[in-house]
């Protein structure tokens, strides 16, 4: 059978409150005669006494309702370890059934997150790329939200770095490092250590990478920053690339080599059968290959044996004029006039190498030649050279591969163009460092030592 319900309940303690109602006009109409004073006192106490039986009736009823309510609060601050009971079987027990039963929901729930946060926590402070959270605190000043094991072991010591603002923590950066990061976008770079002698091997270089992503959280600006240290993949990316370096000049060498030996031997049978008139066509065949296989030759050569710059004073307006006769680009006029000590030809070589790629790079991309653009500034203890254009980019693993020696995605390219203007920079004390521009195209940065 079913049992009572709430309503039945509720009624059974509310039947004393209900007969003394009905019997107050009885009692009323019999106190009457006893005078009006009578009357009033004996009215208010059976109100009080109605009211207090009303009270202890429903007594129950708001005990479970403030219990409910308590339980809901405890629900929003994450506390799940409470539970409401009720005996019977009416509707108040539903309710307190479904309130349970949403509470069990939200217990596994909590318990199923708690173990995800923990497994993304491991997983974020145990990889090897440092991540770093900013955002703006309303004051336009961006400050670490966030940082895992490798961040604060790159940028503080192994030290907290929450809370600190982020002009003030480049500061103690590598000036590499700085740039990269106040430029924005993505960047490859290399940091010299402080201790490295300028002769040293490149073994005291660290080559990294500089990702960033802005998104919104709860409504605020925030952005993610990741840096990679690349160097070992790279160490791992040159032995590659010098193996396919002797298979692309064992190849060259077999093309060239092989129709020379085999005109030679044509050659000798002519002249044994004496049969000269096809001898001017062997011996030009033979010199144009014999040609291009040195002009291959020695490509390679100047690349790898690279001389070292002779320095002089250069003047930077005066050399920039002369590149800008030799290839167009784009040039804000200075305010001052820079000065540095340059092999003029070689940093030529190293500026037209760059300034030709931008021209191809936003050709490509439907780009106009004036969108090739040069700027020159003033750091301290550093001059920076920008040369930016308006083509597509590059992708990550060209951002990564980019600067390596006869690494090209150029059907007919050698991969030899970046390299080389990286060996130029570096042989004058520099660094180059390549990252996309944020409105599409690419920035080439070369940062020169400048007292």
């Amino acid at each position: 059978m079913r049992s009572r319900s709430f309503t039945f309940s509720l009624f059974l303690r509310l039947l004393p409150v209900l007969a003394l109602a009905a019997a107050l006009p009885w009692l009323l109409a019999y106190w009457m005669d006893r005078g009006w004073v009578v009357v009033s006192v004996s009215a208010l106490l059976l109100l009080a006494l109605m009211w207090w039986t009303l009270r202890r009736a429903t007594a129950p009823v708001r005990s479970l309702l403030r219990a409910l309510a308590g339980t809901t609060s405890s629900y929003r601050d994450g506390e799940f370890n409470f539970g409401v009971h009720w005996r019977g079987n009416d509707e108040l027990a539903q309710l307190v059934q479904a309130h349970a039963e949403l509470g069990d929901v939200l217990r596994e729930q909590r318990q199923s997150l708690v173990q995800r946060e923990l497994l993304l926590d491991t997983m974020v402070q145990n990889t090897p790329v440092a991540m770093l959270l900013l955002t703006d605190g309303g004051d336009g000043v961006q400050r670490v939200t966030f940082s895992n094991t490798a961040a604060r072991k790159l940028l503080h010591g192994g030290w907290k770095l929450e809370g600190k603002r982020m002009h003030e923590l480049l500061e103690t950066m590598p000036i590499e490092l700085r740039n990269a990061i106040a430029r924005g976008g993505d960047s490859l770079f290399a940091v010299r250590s402080p201790d490295a002698a300028d002769d040293d091997e490149d073994d005291d270089e660290q080559i990294y990478h500089l990702s960033r992503r802005g998104f919104h959280l709860n409504g605020r600006p925030h952005e993610l920053l990741l840096l990679r240290l690349l160097t070992a993949e790279l160490r791992r990316q040159e032995v590659q690339t010098w193996k396919k370096v002797i298979r692309v000049i064992s190849h060259e060498l077999n093309n060239s080599l092989a129709p020379i030996a085999s005109l030679a031997h044509s050659g000798a049978e002519l002249v044994r059968r004496n049969r000269y008139d096809r001898l001017e066509d062997i011996f030009g065949t033979v010199e144009e290959r014999a040609r291009h296989l040195e002009g291959f030759i020695r490509g390679y050569a100047r690349f790898a044996k690279l001389p070292q710059p002779q320095l002089q004073t250069v003047a930077w307006s005066q050399f920039l004029h002369g590149l800008q006769q030799q290839i167009s680009f784009r040039m804000e006029p200075m305010a001052d006039e820079q000065y540095s000590r340059l092999d003029q030809s070689q940093f030529s070589q190293a500026l037209l190498n760059l300034l030709k790629n931008a021209h191809e790079a936003g050709a490509d991309n439907g780009a106009t030649e004036d969108a090739v653009e040069l700027r020159l500034a003033r750091l301290p203890n550093w001059l920076r050279i920008e040369v930016l254009d308006r083509g597509t980019g590059m992708n990550e693993a060209v951002l990564q591969n980019a600067l390596m020696p006869f690494y090209s995605t150029k059907r007919n390219g050698t991969g030899l163009g970046l390299a080389l203007t990286r060996e130029i920079v570096e042989a004058h004390g520099g660094r180059i460092s390549l990252q996309n521009r944020k409105d599409g195209g690419l920035c080439v940065t070369i940062l020169l030592p400048h007292d």
